[in-house]
C-alpha cells in the first residue's frame, strides 16, 4: 500500500458542506427564496424562444424559470472557468465507456443522448422538478415526495446501468 492509497479522500465532504451551505443561502428570504433546480428554465426558455410568454403556465413558471436559467447559466460558467484554469477543458462528443460499450458512431451518440436527454427533462416535467430540485432542496427539508423521488431515480440509474454495460463489444 503506498501512501496515495493512504490518504482518505474527502471531496465527497466538502462537495456535500458546500451544497448545505449553498441550499441555506438560497432558501434566505433576503436572497433568493427559491429552490435548487434546473427543469423549469427550459420550458421557460422555449417560452421566451418561441414568443409564446402569454398563457397561464409562463406566468406560472415565470419567476422560477429565471432564477434557474440565472442558477444555470452561474454552473456553466463557474464549471467552464475552473476546467480551463485546471487546464482540462475539452470537447468531447463520444465518450470512452460510449466507445467501449457502444461504437464509435456520431449519430449514433447524439441520438441516444437526444432521447435520454428528452426522456429525462419529461420525466422532470411530469414529476414537478428535476432531480436537483427534488433530491437537493427536497431531500434536504426531508420531503416526502423529494424522498420517494429519488429512490426511483436510484433504481431507474440502476436499470439504466445494467442496460448499458449489459453488451460490451
Amino acid at each position: 500500500m503506498n501512501k496515495k492509497d493512504e490518504v482518505k479522500d474527502m471531496k465527497w465532504l466538502y462537495a456535500g458542506i458546500a451544497l448545505a451551505v449553498l441550499n441555506f443561502i438560497v432558501f434566505l428570504s433576503f436572497t433568493t427564496n427559491r429552490p435548487i433546480g434546473a427543469s423549469t428554465s427550459y420550458p421557460y426558455c422555449a417560452d421566451l424562444l418561441t414568443g409564446t410568454t402569454q398563457n397561464s403556465y409562463f406566468e406560472k413558471i415565470m419567476i422560477p424559470g429565471n432564477w434557474e436559467m440565472i442558477f444555470l447559466s452561474g454552473a456553466f460558467l463557474a464549471g467552464l472557468i475552473i476546467s480551463l484554469v485546471k487546464k482540462e477543458f475539452k470537447l468531447t462528443l463520444i465518450h470512452d465507456n460510449w466507445k467501449k460499450y457502444r461504437d464509435n458512431s456520431n449519430s449514433q451518440r447524439i441520438i441516444w443522448s437526444f432521447v435520454g436527454g428528452f426522456i429525462l427533462i419529461f420525466g422532470a416535467r411530469i414529476a414537478g422538478g428535476c432531480t436537483s430540485g427534488h433530491i437537493v432542496s427536497g431531500g434536504m427539508q426531508l420531503a416526502v415526495s423529494s424522498l420517494v423521488f429519488g429512490v426511483f431515480v436510484f433504481v431507474g440509474l440502476l436499470v439504466t446501468g445494467k442496460v448499458f454495460y449489459l453488451n460490451k463489444k
